[in-house]
């Protein structure tokens, strides 16, 4: 089965695996989804990321932040979608839950939050918020 969107469907599998008080979950791996989930280990919602080559090819290993019992990641929202691409400039980078959650953006310097994108002065493609 092709998946249509692959970066959509790693968002959810680690929604789903922090709702189920899962520590670790394996998704297939891409460049851009080991891009976005070093940006999760560096804004604290994930503890590592691990690529590896499983028998249907590269797989990327996750391991969810805990705070005591509860998942750090409380929300995840897909912004651009493969039929709606969302590109904002540096001016209308949004501020996710006030600064509290991280907006992730795909720029032509990488994938950087959206603080980062700010300072550097980029915009791209707004792909998700993570809060």
């Amino acid at each position: 089965m092709m998946i249509s969107d692959p970066v959509g469907d790693m968002l959810t599998r680690i929604r789903n695996a922090a709702l189920a008080h899962k520590k670790t979950l394996e998704l297939p791996s891409s460049k851009l989804k080991v891009a976005v989930a070093k940006l999760l280990v560096k804004e604290g919602y994930l503890v590592s990321v691990d690529e590896s080559t499983g028998e249907h090819g590269p797989v990327l290993k996750l391991e969810l932040t805990y705070d005591g019992k509860e998942p750090i990641l409380t929300g995840i929202k897909r912004v651009s979608k493969p039929g709606l691409r969302w590109y904002v400039n540096k001016k209308k980078i949004p501020a996710v839950m006030g600064g509290a959650g991280v907006a992730i953006i795909s720029t032509p310097s990488g994938v950087m939050s959206g603080k980062d994108a700010r300072k550097l002065g980029v915009g791209g493609e707004l792909l998700c918020e993570i809060w």
